[in-house]
């Protein structure tokens, strides 16, 4: 699924136009990606919960020469779904 096809979707169950939708949707993404970024967590009773992970720096290998690197550390979103959604699915 798309970003579009969700605004289509919201617009159409809500009764909103598009635009109206998209902004809402929009939003919805920056307060979620925002809160991340603020290095909290975001859950959504029934859904899952939203979380970042970090990654210690690591020793790795060139995939060309095979030569050993070190991959520094960083830092990755991760999700946890609900156990209403893992029923569902």
């Amino acid at each position: 699924m798309s970003k579009s096809i969700l605004i289509e979707h919201v617009a159409d169950e809500v009764g909103l136009t598009k635009a109206d939708a998209k902004r809402a949707v929009e939003a919805s993404l920056d307060l979620i990606a925002q809160n991340l970024v603020d290095g909290g967590r975001f859950a959504i009773a029934g859904f899952g919960t939203f979380s970042v992970t970090e990654r210690s720096a690591r020793m790795g290998r060139n995939p060309q020469t095979g030569e050993a690197m070190q991959i520094g550390p960083s830092k990755s979103v991760k999700f946890k779904p609900s156990s209403g959604l893992k029923g569902r699915l």
